[in-house]
């Protein structure tokens, strides 16, 4: 008998579907977490996976101080739940200059850091900071290889990084790289294309240092290339998908240990032949965003996806006659944290029983900002 962990008692009076969060394993994610990284002090966890508060007050009872989130919603979520050390890993342009400078202003006991890439995009930051009472810090972004953003590091980038430490306004912050691209199933074919890439950033860092310019931190790396980067001390480690982990990261990367903390709740809601099954797991509660199968069925993994719409999931699979309408079903989603974000919130399991209920908060693109 397969283990069947997911089980909880009155799973029959959760509408579906669902987005359900079991409590124990998110606590043991984090302290796998921790221990990759050798503790909590170089870690900087991403928000964009989960999008919760309570959440962060877990990885806060936990130790962990710093964060790194996407959004200005997601900012003012660590905000509002009292995190200390809040980076916007995003560029910030448009209106979304002077939300930045509203919650910095709304939220002086947490410590904003920002990222940026373009001497224009500098210059408006200085404009919008040049008379709040202390000085936004700017951390520049380097593309070492992903080319989705960033400045390569080079004089473009010493250049840049000189301008925030001569405007008024802004403090230079370091440096952050994000290297996705880096994604060898094989730790040591994955830690050598990392560590290649990076050495460019090395020698960025070290050109900064000998021109006077303080370089406090590199953030470095999601959760691929976290096991990577923790091995070595000069730079921060910001993994987020970890938190719940998901089938596509564990099915590429087997080195990383981390259990599947959140699932789906789903139901037969119609049986069209003998060997199909439908269930109310559309693309409106599963992100789409990755080829089929993008959930795995836990009670029926053997199941092959036919039809995804909105609200439908039809799965072909001789074993559907084992199944009637109204079963419950659970399934891992193939990508987590676009996932969460078509939820509402979240169900908590704690001990075979529903706990709580976790507002998704930073789904929404705002809070009050």
């Amino acid at each position: 008998m397969p283990d069947r962990w997911y089980l909880f008692e009155d799973a029959k009076h959760i509408a579906s579907p669902a987005l359900i969060v079991y409590l124990d394993r998110v606590r043991e994610n984090l302290r796998r977490m921790i221990a990759v990284a050798g503790g909590v002090e170089r870690l900087r966890p991403h928000v964009k996976t989960h999008k919760m508060a309570e959440v962060v007050r877990l990885q806060m009872q936990a130790g962990i101080s710093k964060f790194k989130c996407a959004t200005i919603a997601e900012a003012e979520m660590l905000a509002q739940t009292g995190a200390p050390d809040v980076m916007l890993a995003y560029p910030v342009v448009g209106p979304n200059v002077g939300r930045l400078a509203g919650l910095a202003k709304a939220y002086p006991s947490t410590r904003f850091s920002a990222l940026a890439d373009d001497l224009s995009a500098i210059h408006t930051l200085s404009a919008s900071f040049a008379s709040a009472e202390k000085p936004l810090e700017v951390l520049l972004d380097i593309d070492n290889g992903m080319h989705r953003s960033g400045v390569a590091p080079g004089p473009a980038a010493i250049e840049q990084y000189r301008l925030l430490d001569d405007l008024p306004g802004l403090t230079p912050g370091g440096l952050h790289v994000y290297d996705g691209h880096v994604r060898e199933a094989d730790l040591a074919a994955r830690a050598s294309h990392a560590e290649a890439d990076f050495a460019p950033v090395k020698q960025l860092r070290q050109s900064l240092e000998n021109a006077g310019l303080p370089v406090p931190r590199v953030v470095a790396g999601g959760t691929p290339t976290f096991p990577v980067h923790a091995r070595q001390t000069d730079r921060e480690c910001s993994p987020g998908t970890c938190v719940f982990w998901d089938v596509g990261y564990e099915s590429k990367f087997p080195d990383l240990e981390f259990l599947h903390a959140a699932l789906l709740l789903g139901r037969v809601v119609s049986k069209p032949t003998p060997d199909r099954l439908c269930l109310d797991l559309g693309y409106k509660s599963v992100s789409p965003d990755n080829p089929q199968p993008r959930v795995t069925l836990l009670d029926l993994p053997d199941a092959q996806p036919v039809v995804h719409s909105e609200e439908h999931l039809t799965v072909e699979s001789s074993r559907a006659g084992e199944f009637a309408v109204g079963d419950v079903m659970y399934g891992v989603p193939y990508h987590i944290c676009p996932t969460v974000a078509l939820h509402r919130e979240a169900v908590v399991i704690e001990q075979d029983r529903v706990a709580a209920r976790w507002p998704v908060t930073a789904r929404n693109r705002s809070i009050t900002l």
